[in-house]
């Protein structure tokens, strides 16, 4: 009962301030206005994922918004929230009133942390709703394909798109509980407030580098993109349990580390303003030694080595891309009815010529996919060149025959439509282990 009045009194203090309705309002409009708009423009963000497909359905949009969010916008709202529930205490001067009254640390740090967690779900929630509801009342429920190409009807999208916003939410609650561990920590120091987005920014930075497989999923920041692997058939679940793992142990370890330093903290000293060597030696410390024991654990039970993108796995994912895409397109044109069976497509992808081991990322993948129509006597051939992402995730930019995907759009009996075959975004499981092909 003593909790539940502290927790109450805790969350209404949050909710009353005016900057966090703002933020809330924003959250809840700025989603819907932006698919709204950018799905009627002809100028799509064809850089983000799904970015080239919003103008052709709803869900789309809600994707993209969805891109953006582990990047900084998450990060930065759990700064808002979560930051500074602790360290307005310490610029207010009133931790004595509040001890007075409350009369229990540990209640004071449960209802705190409780009630930013609740804020912070709050705004995750307005920030899907807002998503989804802006692109479906603006182009309504239409298909979309999947990162393997396949065709995904509205009530998979749906699901899918439902699961990943869902599996974002760990990776939300270990930035916030750094957050907490910073406000804690740092008390009025600037950079207690920022450390979420100060740790975002830094991963960010290590995921950019080729670092290995094993680390990369091991960050927390890696979690926000393992949503990418509910958009395969079957799905490619690897990264995303990882993640989800790394990610509760991340929420769980700062929250601790925070409770830890804030029950040991001399609340008769009206100058502290925290400790930037106690903040190093009690929170980053046993920080990066979970990096480093999750990524241990992580290279064990995979065995995954290297960057994890492989010229065999790459070569199974976009001939399996292409097939559902060219059967789609063949759908779209009202050509003879084909399978992806009947296809039998392959692809065989090259790095940058001879002297180059046909392994990593890199802009410079080249790619000739081969496949023979039913009652056919010639073999089919087209050229793709590849853009690939350290995180798994590529762009196959058509490069003839141009009746295949030489045009960006072709004309369908609805109207003018992108030609799927052109240009598609696929991924590659890092964490998959092929048997080992030619390299």
């Amino acid at each position: 009962m003593a909790l539940r009045r502290g927790y109450r009194f805790e969350l209404t203090k949050l909710v009353s301030q005016w900057r966090l309705r703002l933020v809330f309002l924003a959250c809840l409009l700025a989603p819907a206005v932006y698919t709204a708009v950018i799905s009627r423009q002809t100028s799509l963000p064809a850089d983000a994922l799904y970015g080239r497909w919003m103008n052709q359905s709803g869900w789309a949009g809600s994707l993209v918004i969805l891109v953006f969010m582990g990047t900084l916008v998450l990060p930065l709202l759990t700064c808002v929230v979560a930051g500074d529930v602790f360290a307005v205490e310490d610029r207010l001067g009133t931790w004595r009133h509040l001890l007075v009254a409350v009369r229990s640390p540990r209640r004071i740090f449960l209802s705190k942390a409780l009630a930013a967690l609740t804020v912070t779900m709050a705004l995750l929630a307005a920030l899907v709703v807002s998503s989804i509801a802006g692109g479906l009342i603006s182009i309504g429920s239409h298909p979309l394909p999947g990162l393997d190409g396949h065709v995904m009807e509205s009530g998979e999208l749906a699901r899918t798109v439902l699961l990943a916003w869902l599996s974002i939410v760990p990776p939300t609650l270990a930035f916030s509980a750094v957050g907490l561990l910073g406000s804690v920590a740092l008390g009025r120091s600037p950079l207690g407030l920022l450390m979420p987005i100060v740790l975002a920014l830094v991963l960010e930075g290590v995921q950019l580098m080729p670092v290995p497989v094993a680390l990369r999923v091991a960050l927390p920041m890696n979690a926000f993109i393992t949503y990418r692997g509910l958009l395969t058939t079957p799905g490619q679940l690897g990264s995303l349990w990882v993640g989800l793992v790394v990610s509760l142990t991340w929420a769980a370890l700062a929250t601790f580390l925070a409770y830890r330093l804030f029950m040991r903290r001399d609340f008769t000293d009206l100058a502290y303003d925290g400790s930037g060597r106690r903040f190093v030696v009690a929170g980053l410390v046993p920080l990066a030694a979970l990096v480093a024991v999750t990524t241990a654990a992580v290279a064990a039970a995979t065995g995954a080595t290297g960057s994890g993108i492989e010229r065999s796995k790459l070569e199974a994912a976009l001939a399996t891309s292409f097939s559902h895409l060219y059967v789609l397109q063949t759908e779209e044109l009202h050509r003879p009815a084909v399978t992806e069976a009947q296809l039998q497509a392959t692809a065989r992808c090259d790095k940058a010529g001879d002297r180059v081991v046909d392994t990593g990322p890199g802009a410079d993948w080249r790619c000739v996919v081969t496949w023979t129509l039913p009652g056919a006597t010639a073999t089919g051939t087209a050229i793709y060149q590849l853009d690939v992402a350290a995180d798994g995730r590529y762009v196959a930019d058509g490069d003839g025959p141009k009746e295949v995907n030489g045009f960006f759009q072709i004309h369908t009996s609805r109207g003018d439509a992108p030609n799927p075959l052109w240009q598609f975004d696929g991924f590659v499981d890092l964490l998959d282990n092929p048997s080992k092909g030619t390299q």
